[in-house]
């Protein structure tokens, strides 16, 4: 069984589970729609990705 040689320092603890924290998602104001969306993704209601049109735009039912 593997057994640690040293003690882990708090600082080093501290260091490991800063990843563990629950960040917000980050949100840009789209430049046509003016509507929030998630950054290096694609506007789902126009179906732009970086001025080009990638999908045909959502209808509403």
């Amino acid at each position: 069984m593997a057994v640690p040689k040293r003690k882990t320092s708090p600082s080093k603890r501290g260091m490991r589970r800063s990843a563990d924290a629950l960040k917000s998602p980050t949100y840009v104001e789209d430049k046509d729609s003016g509507e929030l969306r998630r950054p290096h993704h694609l506007d789902l209601k126009t179906g732009m990705y970086r001025g080009r049109q990638i999908l045909s735009p959502k209808t509403e039912a």
